[in-house]
């Protein structure tokens, strides 16, 4: 590991704002912000822009990001830190651990942005909008709750879509170009650092809002796997 990361893994040890697998932080959100504002996650946050940028749009809700990669985090908490967001944390913790910090309903909306898009079929399994990972989101989210994917990848967003048809979930937006869209949140004009990369080189942003509005059937994992089998045979 470089000395540059070490000394940002060191770093973030003394931040007020950043917490490392927090064992004992579920149901206490409210005293860590100090009032009992809306949270919303940003997973697999990355250097935390979103994060930070939704912080200082609505300073009346909370916002929380969570990666594993403490050397990113540190550039997202150090911005909020120096600019007095106290309305901004982050969690150093594997997504599929996120369900040892929040109580049911302890969390209103989660933003996904621009992740990892897993794009080997063997690894379908770790797309964070997999069944396997709305499982766990479910069991966090108030009833109500929103989730949203903005991603640069046209497979990550066409495997969304496809899981929110298979087991019914209630889509509220779907656009394929976000910058030429009308009318859209404030929200999506953050860009963060993977965006400007354009890794997928797609020269389109999608997005995608949606509810968990029912339970997720295991037994349609196999009904979805054989269904992306068969296109990524085609």
């Amino acid at each position: 590991m470089g000395q540059k990361k070490l000394i940002r893994f060191e770093a973030i040890k003394h931040f007020d704002n950043v917490l490392e697998y927090p064992a004992d932080m579920k149901g206490k959100w409210v005293e860590f912000f100090k009032n009992d504002n809306p949270v919303t996650l940003e997973l697999a946050c990355g250097k935390g822009e979103y994060a930070v940028g939704m912080g200082r749009l609505y300073p009346q809700r909370n916002f929380i990001g969570i990666d594993i990669k403490g050397n990113r985090i540190w550039r997202g908490a150090k911005t909020a830190l120096d600019d007095g967001l106290h309305n901004v944390a982050f969690v150093r913790s594997h997504i599929d651990k996120i369900t040892d910090y929040f109580t049911p309903g302890e969390v209103k909306e989660i933003w996904i942005t621009f992740p990892d898009p897993q794009l080997r079929f063997s690894r379908m399994k770790k797309r964070l909008t997999h069944p396997r990972f709305l499982r766990l989101y479910q069991q966090i989210l108030q009833k109500d709750g929103l989730i949203n994917l903005k991603t640069d990848s046209p497979n990550l967003y066409n495997f969304t879509k496809a899981v929110i048809s298979l087991y019914e979930l209630e889509l509220l937006t779907d656009t394929d170009n976000v910058y030429h869209t009308a009318g859209l949140a404030p929200e999506l004009g953050i860009k963060t650092h993977y965006e400007g990369l354009d890794i997928a080189q797609s020269n389109r942003i999608h997005y995608l809002q949606f509810r968990i509005n029912k339970d997720l059937p295991v037994e349609k994992d196999a009904v979805l796997k054989e269904l992306l089998h068969e296109e990524d045979a085609d």
